[in-house]
């Protein structure tokens, strides 16, 4: 590589970020691979770490400085690691970083031929991360059907009690009830369709399905708990938002982990799960119309 001198002063101020972002993201890479039992995603962490200190190592040459990660960074993305897994915590990093389409363009034109070393190595991490295989991200489809299902139902469910109950405990009850059934109901059932297609993770998909499910249904009822008896148009309110939460916590962690569109999904699971408690708030308050019940 040739030495480049004279050097701009914000071309200099950019290779300094960025040899502290390499240099921080390896030993984000390296805390992350400590950590993981598979032996073949431990490899590929630790190659991708070892990329990243070569591309410190390049940018050296340039800034003659040595560069210290930031603790923050790393403490904060190896947690994110250990709570919502690796592939997340990773790729959540590569969207941070702060270097840009528009700082590469300042440093190709003092010096390409380092860029070009960058890019290509760049390109490799890229193919290093697509081979990673974490086995939350296997069983999303099943934490999908566990959260979707019971965001429609206990939603719908609880819209539909409201007017027709007019207390935050007897439709907290119910909600409980309801939800347990449920989730009892659609493990099982999940269970059952995972073996008829002769899988060997039935169980393990179940597992997912139903936690999921049974989490969901404690969010949503927990309003009702919490506010008193007659404020069950401030529990409602508030089990909207949650809902709305939910579904926006779990779509933005898709879209991260898998590279998935956030809108459209956010969308689609938005409109469906508010959509139904509108129409069984409606039914609710027919059913209770035309058969006089009140508690």
């Amino acid at each position: 590589m040739k030495e480049v001198k004279n050097l701009t002063y914000e071309t200099k101020e950019i290779l300094e970020i960025v040899q502290k972002e390499e240099i921080t993201a390896y030993h984000i890479y390296k805390n992350i691979a400590k950590k993981i039992k598979s032996e073949s995603n431990k490899k590929i962490l630790e190659n991708i770490a070892n990329d990243e200190k070569k591309h410190s190592a390049i940018w050296m040459k340039y800034t003659h400085k040595d560069a210290s990660p930031s603790k923050l960074k790393v403490f904060w993305y190896t947690l994110v690691s250990r709570i919502l897994g690796f592939t997340f915590a990773i790729k959540l990093m590569e969207r941070s970083e702060e270097i840009s389409a528009k700082h590469y363009s300042i440093i190709s034109k003092e010096i390409p031929e380092a860029l070009k070393i960058i890019q290509e190595e760049e390109r490799h991490e890229d193919e290093l991360i697509a081979m990673l295989d974490e086995e939350k991200l296997k069983y999303v489809g099943s934490i999908v059907l566990g959260l979707n299902d019971a965001l429609v139902e206990i939603t719908g469910t609880l819209a539909g009690l409201i007017l027709a109950i007019q207390n935050t405990k007897i439709i907290a009850l119910l909600g409980l009830v309801t939800g347990i059934s449920a989730t009892i109901s659609m493990a099982s059932s999940d269970y059952l369709a995972s073996k008829s297609e002769g899988r060997d993770d039935a169980a393990k998909s179940a597992t997912y399905t139903g936690i999921s499910y049974i989490i969901t249904v404690l969010l949503l009822v927990l309003p009702f708990l919490i506010f008193n008896d007659s404020e069950y148009i401030l529990a409602t309110i508030v089990m909207i938002l949650t809902t709305l939460l939910i579904i926006t916590a779990f779509n933005y962690y898709i879209s991260v982990a898998q590279d998935a569109p956030f809108k459209r999904r956010f969308l689609e699971m938005a409109s469906i799960s508010i959509g139904v408690s509108f129409i069984a708030f409606i039914i609710g308050v027919a059913i209770k119309h035309f058969l006089g019940i009140s508690i």
